[in-house]
């Protein structure tokens, strides 16, 4: 049996200068993203696409969903075969191409996971996790891109930290 899952967000433009989109210049791309029960996200469009540069836009939201997914099921795969993260970070980046035709795509992802365990025995299994995680992650099932994986893994310092 096979689950659904349905979420619901609710996108609301709040770029109206007053004439509406009379003109490409005309309106502001302010964009409200409201979840219920969630604390609004405002949102834009690119800078280079005449966006705010200080708010999220669809780029960096389906960066960061891509990241995040595999996170969460990184740590997942982890607890599952044993492994102890003590510490997670990814430096993602994406490629964009423009088409010519006013419309483009994403033409690669690439996540840059640093990982710590707590112990040097974990670590194969610990790389190995980043291979069943990106079996799991349900936003990179959901791409027609490259999710590619430059993970590194590095045992905690135990004798940094010092007694208890």
């Amino acid at each position: 049996m096979h689950d659904e899952h349905h979420y619901r967000v609710k996108t609301l433009w709040t770029g109206d200068r007053g004439s509406g989109t009379s003109g490409y210049r005309d309106y502001d791309r302010a964009v409200t993203v409201q979840v219920e029960g969630k604390p609004d996200l405002l949102a834009s469009a690119d800078k280079p696409f005449r966006g705010d540069p200080t708010r999220w836009n669809p780029e960096d939201l389906l960066l960061a969903a891509l990241s995040e997914c595999h996170l969460l099921s990184y740590l997942h795969a982890c607890v599952t075969v044993g492994v102890v993260v003590t510490s997670y970070e990814d430096d993602a980046t994406g490629t964009m191409t423009l088409d010519g035709r006013g419309g483009g795509s994403f033409r690669e992802v690439t996540l840059r996971p640093r990982v710590t365990v707590a112990d040097a025995a974990m670590v194969p299994a610990a790389e190995a996790a980043h291979r069943q995680a990106r079996e799991w992650c349900f936003i990179a099932n959901s791409v027609n891109f490259p999710v590619r994986h430059e993970a590194v893994v590095t045992v905690s310092d135990v004798r940094a930290a010092g007694p208890a």
